[in-house]
């Protein structure tokens, strides 16, 4: 039986709204299953991810035309109702096929009973075009409101961005970075020091980094058709290849040094950092709390050294198995996800500001046991995927006060390695900015115990 790009989509939606799925690694299985060709694998894509970022507007939308509220519509429903949103208002499909091709994928799906309501929506919303709906929506809102529904993201999240924006002086990108994130971004990639150079791709239609010394990317096609991928080639954003050439970088390594990523899942970080401790002299040890993600870490570490040592310990305890033990210390520690919402489309649904009191006391342990295990002397690099300042400077502030950790100026180090200088001066961590650094806004502290 063969299966349509929108069922494809669709099935998406309702994976990642019914099973927390995270969209960027099922939709190449949903593919491969669905044995497309290019511009039908293209179709689904465009359609299931943007369908994923423009949810809330989509949503608000919906709320103005349908005789139910939103809330109220049953999930696999209004998944079909936003697909024929994406198609009617963010895509070149005439609407008669976009509103008769979801129709029919509603009837398919969900039954009968559903579509005579289904074609009374998309009929309406199809009388505007998505200008004129955001026009309507955002009369008498408050800016950031407004904002949030013309970029399609929580109101806490716009809040959080903004704040960041402001302590480097940018305020005034706020736009820009809400865009970028709403703008699906290259693949990107790196060649794993000692293992692969990526000057042996400069024929293969890439693009250098325009930050990192070993990083590239591709606008679209098949990385894993590359020479050497999964082996000597990894797909990762370029500002986490900063944070692990940072950590390895900083000073000279001396031979013997102990290197440890704390929380190593899924091993991306830890792969590139394993490749750059072998190249050093350095001895590799990664932590990982869950048994799952322990396995995907021995599966990125494999080509590197099958016999890296991959621990399962609760990352907060850590070091009083073994303190004073590590000379240079990685934690990536779990958080909300803010800077990777042009990767993750789904991100910014799945946390709210509720979630920052757990997570944040969370990396404040693991910093604390991290630290704990560093040697006096020694580097630990503290990062977050997040520009939210309750998960960057306001831990390290707190470890200030509470650990007597001492803050090394990693700002002037990467302006003059990496950034060309585009980094604000003034403030010693780093916090990156998708708009302007093209990369995902990470944090990073460079700490070291007297």
């Amino acid at each position: 039986m063969t299966i349509s790009a929108r069922q494809v989509a669709f099935d998406l939606l309702n994976k990642v709204t019914n099973d927390d799925a995270y969209a960027n690694l099922l939709m190449p299985a949903l593919l491969r299953k669905a044995a497309f060709d290019t511009r039908e694998s293209a179709f689904a894509q465009e359609l299931g991810f943007s369908t994923i970022r423009w949810q809330y507007t989509y949503d608000c939308i919906l709320d103005k035309v349908s005789s139910r509220p939103v809330a109220e519509i049953e999930p696999g429903l209004l998944n079909a109702l936003r697909l024929g949103c994406h198609q009617l208002l963010n895509m070149r499909v005439p609407a008669h096929a976009a509103i008769s091709e979801t129709v029919e994928l509603v009837r398919k799906n969900l039954g009968e009973r559903v579509v005579g309501f289904s074609n009374g929506v998309l009929r309406r919303v199809s009388e505007k075009t998505i200008d004129e709906w955001i026009e309507i929506l955002v009369e008498g809102k408050s800016e950031v409101e407004a904002l949030a529904i013309r970029y399609s993201h929580p109101v806490w999240i716009v809040q959080a961005l903004r704040q960041s924006l402001i302590t480097d002086g940018i305020g005034d990108e706020l736009e820009a970075l809400l865009r970028s994130n709403n703008t699906p971004a290259e693949v990107n990639l790196v060649a794993l020091p000692g293992f692969a150079s990526r000057d042996d791709y400069r024929e293969e239609n890439v693009e250098l980094d325009r930050h990192s010394p070993i990083g590239f990317s591709v606008e679209s096609g098949r990385p894993d058709e590359l020479i050497g991928f999964g082996s000597g080639v990894r797909v990762q954003d370029e500002g986490s290849q900063l944070a692990a050439l940072a950590l390895a970088q900083y000073r000279s390594v001396e031979p013997g040094e102990n290197w440890l990523d704390l929380c190593a899942g899924p091993g991306g970080k830890a792969a590139l950092l394993a490749a750059l401790a072998k190249s050093s002299g350095a001895l590799f040890t990664a932590n990982e709390v869950q048994d799952h993600r322990a396995d995907l870490v021995r599966d990125a570490l494999a080509p590197i050294d099958p016999k890296l040592r991959v621990t399962v310990e609760d990352g907060r305890y850590f070091g009083e198995m073994m303190p004073n033990k590590f000379q240079r210390i990685l934690i990536d520690a779990p958080c909300t996800g803010l800077g990777a919402l042009r990767r993750r489309p789904e991100a910014r649904w799945r946390k709210s500001a509720a979630d920052l009191k757990t997570l944040t006391a969370l990396q404040f342990e693991l910093l604390a046991s991290g630290y704990e295990a560093l040697a006096p002397g020694g580097l630990l690099l503290y990062v977050t995927c997040s520009p939210h300042l309750s998960e960057t400077t306001a831990i390290i502030d707190k470890a200030i006060r509470n650990l007597g950790v001492q803050v090394l100026d990693l700002t002037s180090f990467m302006n003059a390695e990496y950034m060309a200088g585009a980094l604000p001066n003034g403030r010693k961590t780093v916090q990156l900015h998708t708009q302007r650094d093209n990369t995902d806004s990470m944090f990073m502290a460079l700490i070291t115990k007297p």
